[in-house]
């Protein structure tokens, strides 16, 4: 399974009605970290069932990562009923990104 891209148009539906936990990686395909993330990304997006795994692309949805303040990729944040609980920022390994969502 891969990952949900976010954009302006399904954001409320995909995240803020969402009724699982969202992960969010801001990322952009020029950023060499977001790279390194992006496996771990998509791997989580079909490991994970109890949670819903998504991907913003900032050059694509700058209004978006505005939203959320992003000032640094990789970002990942995770929403759970429409708030945001936790951030990161940079690299992170994928047991510290399972432990972010807390299910």
């Amino acid at each position: 399974m891969e990952a949900v891209k976010l954009n302006n148009a399904n954001f409320e539906n995909e995240v803020l009605k969402s009724d699982k936990p969202v992960l969010i990686d801001f990322w952009a395909p020029w950023c060499g970290p977001c790279r390194m993330v992006s496996p771990v990304i998509d791997e989580l997006a079909g490991e994970i069932d109890g949670a819903k795994i998504c991907k913003v692309n900032v050059d694509e949805e700058n209004e978006l990562a505005k939203t959320f303040g992003v000032m640094s990729i990789p970002t990942l944040v995770v929403i759970k009923n429409g708030k945001e609980v936790t951030r990161a920022v940079g690299v992170r390994p994928k047991e510290e990104i399972i432990k972010m969502l807390n299910i």
